[in-house]
């Protein structure tokens, strides 16, 4: 049984929603920052980065309590308004191929996460929940939904597709070509009704956002008392059919092979795969528990034998596997989250871009991976385990700003 609710979103006005609307921050280059510093008055970015306007970095609770400020400063400049009336709002997203992405920003409850309503495939730091945690605290809204999926849906589709037949509150092209839409639905009727479905829905699935829920979710146990408390106990999602979330891959970058020489670093490889040398010709696997290699010139393809053992969803995960025959025992690589001997590369780059780093000599090899699975990343959550770190990329990828959850 999942809740969610409406509720009355702070956001841009009309004119203005695609001046504020930005990336996530870590996803933009200093230049990128400073040129829409400098030219964008309307950006999200000047909330979020606050020490732009005293050209000094701040940090920690001063720096929280200045995007506070900015954010109202943008409400008192009528950059932001609020809706009067509780909504849902559906949102569309078409990406340049033209594949359409279309969903439902709502209010979520920090107790389905409690409870394992709303399932979890990756593990969180404690120490980012809590620095989290304190920003929103400090702060007073959300600006960026926690993308969740659930299983497509026939009557909360009906709904989406009749919201988008009117016009469009928001419609704007971003400079990588991707177009939102968002409409408003207030109709008590159709809310009703979206609620009653996702009552019907018994669990759903994080697919991006693990740590700002998780935030969300210790701020919503410190908020114990008082009037407002309520508002804690939810939290801003973008809920889209699973038929609609794409999932790539991420590929793997070493920069040594942990003192092997090439030869007994094949020798190593042989206890677990059939190894087959393609030459320069540019491989890239096709299948699960297939894996492409670039080492020293060449292209090699990993063919997975049998005898390797799999007991659960884990074992069976293509960078599970990576982790337990190559990864950890022959590269020494046994914190992936923190060693800087390892780099990803987002699979929509393809295996083109691990030739050209490990050819520039900053890597000595890479491994190409399929992606996974929404069955496979349900399988992993249902099973209370938790993926590698970067086994996943995500999209639709959302943008702040857009519109504004506040507690």
């Amino acid at each position: 049984m999942t809740k969610i609710k409406p509720f009355k979103a702070v956001r841009p006005t009309r004119d203005k929603v695609s001046l504020v609307a930005s990336r996530s921050y870590q996803t933009y280059t200093k230049d990128e920052i400073r040129a829409r510093l400098n030219y964008n008055p309307f950006s999200f970015l000047h909330i979020i980065n606050p020490g732009y306007r005293y050209d000094q970095k701040i940090t920690g609770r001063e720096r929280y309590t200045l995007v506070r400020n900015r954010y109202l400063e943008f409400k008192e400049n009528h950059i932001f308004i609020q809706d009067e009336m509780p909504c849902f709002y559906v949102y569309k997203i078409v990406n340049r191929e033209g594949h359409e992405c279309s969903g439902i920003i709502a209010a979520a409850s920090t107790l389905d996460y409690e409870q394992g309503i709303i399932k979890r495939h990756e593990d969180t730091i404690e120490y980012r929940e809590h620095i989290f945690k304190d920003y929103l605290k400090i702060t007073g809204f959300n600006a960026e939904p926690v993308l969740l999926t659930y299983p497509d849906n026939t009557v909360i589709s009906e709904i989406i597709e009749k919201a988008q037949t009117g016009r469009a509150e928001f419609e704007f092209t971003t400079t990588n070509r991707d177009t939102h839409y968002l409409w408003l639905l207030n109709d008590e009727r159709l809310m009703e009704t979206i609620e009653k479905e996702f009552e019907s829905i018994p669990r759903v699935y994080i697919a991006d956002g693990h740590h700002r829920l998780a935030s969300s979710h210790l701020l919503s146990k410190d908020m114990q008392s008082g009037m407002e408390k309520d508002s804690y106990n939810y939290f801003m999602s973008y809920l889209i059919p699973e038929s609609h979330l794409r999932i790539y891959e991420f590929n793997r970058l070493i920069q040594d092979l942990n003192g092997w020489s090439k030869n007994d670093f094949l020798m190593q490889l042989d206890t677990w795969f059939r190894i087959e040398n393609r030459g320069e010709k540019v491989y890239q696997p096709t299948k699960k528990h297939h894996f492409s290699m670039y080492l020293d010139g060449h292209f090699y393809s990993l063919y997975l034998r049998s005898t390797y053992a799999m007991h659960t969803a884990l074992d069976a995960l293509d960078t599970q596997i990576l982790y337990k025959t190559i990864l950890e025992p022959i590269l020494g690589l046994s914190d992936l989250r923190n060693d800087t001997r390892i780099a990803y590369s987002s699979g929509n780059n393809d295996v083109v871009t691990i030739k050209t780093k490990v050819d520039s000599g900053a890597y000595a090899v890479g491994f190409g991976l399929v992606p996974i699975t929404v069955y496979e990343l349900k399988a992993i959550a249902d099973a209370g385990q938790t993926m590698p770190p970067k086994s996943t990329c995500i999209t639709p990828k959302l943008r702040s700003g857009l519109t504004i959850y506040e507690f």
